[in-house]
C-alpha cells in the first residue's frame, strides 16, 4: 500500500509467459537449451554441461548449470558430470563477481516439485547473485520481482566475463 493508503502495482509482464507456459507442449527447456543459439540465453558449454541464464530470475544474473544428458535425479548423473557441474558452476559465480560485484550467492537445487522445482525432469543448480538488504530469494510482492537489467543485457555481460577468464 501507498502511503495515501493506494495499492501500488509494479507491472512485470514477462511474468505471464512463465505463470500460463504449458511444460507438456514445449518439452524439456534444458535439452533444448544444450543444443545451443543465442535465444536459449546459454552462458558456456562444456562437454557434458552447460550454463545459461534463467528466463524468469529471482535476480539479475540468476544463471543455471545443467547436464547436457537428460537426467531427472542425481543419481541418473555419473561423477564426471557432477564435477563438471561444480567446476562451470565456480566459472559462473566468479564471472557474476566480476560482472556485477554481489555480496553473496546461494547455490542450490529444487529436486522434486514439493521441494520447488519448477523443472522437474530435468536436474540443474542455481547460482543466484545475492546483495545486502535485496529481498532475499523468495518471491516477493504477489509473484513480482523487479529486475533492473534486460536478459539480453546480462547474458552479453556474463558471456564476456566467462570468455575474458583465464584457464
Amino acid at each position: 500500500m501507498g502511503s495515501e493508503g493506494r495499492l501500488q502495482r509494479i507491472y512485470a509482464p514477462w511474468r505471464l509467459a512463465y505463470v500460463s507456459r504449458d511444460e507438456a507442449d514445449q518439452g524439456c527447456i534444458f535439452c533444448a537449451a544444450a543444443q545451443g543459439g543465442d535465444e536459449t540465453l546459454t552462458l558456456a558449454t562444456g562437454p557434458r554441461v552447460f550454463a545459461l541464464l534463467n528466463r524468469y530470475p529471482y535476480t539479475s544474473g540468476h544463471a543455471m548449470v545443467a547436464p547436457v544428458h537428460h537426467a531427472a535425479t542425481l543419481a541418473e548423473l555419473d561423477g564426471e558430470t557432477m564435477a563438471e557441474m561444480m567446476l562451470l558452476a565456480r566459472r559462473v559465480v566468479s564471472a557474476l563477481d566480476a560482472a556485477y560485484h554481489p555480496h553473496g550467492f546461494n547455490l542450490g537445487m529444487n529436486l522434486g516439485e514439493a521441494a520447488g522445482a519448477g523443472i522437474v525432469d530435468h536436474v540443474h543448480l542455481h547460482v543466484v547473485p545475492r546483495w545486502r538488504g535485496d529481498t532475499n530469494f523468495m518471491t516477493v510482492g504477489a509473484d513480482v520481482r523487479v529486475l533492473p537489467e534486460d536478459l539480453t543485457q546480462s547474458c552479453a555481460r556474463l558471456r564476456r566475463a566467462l570468455e575474458a577468464q583465464v584457464g
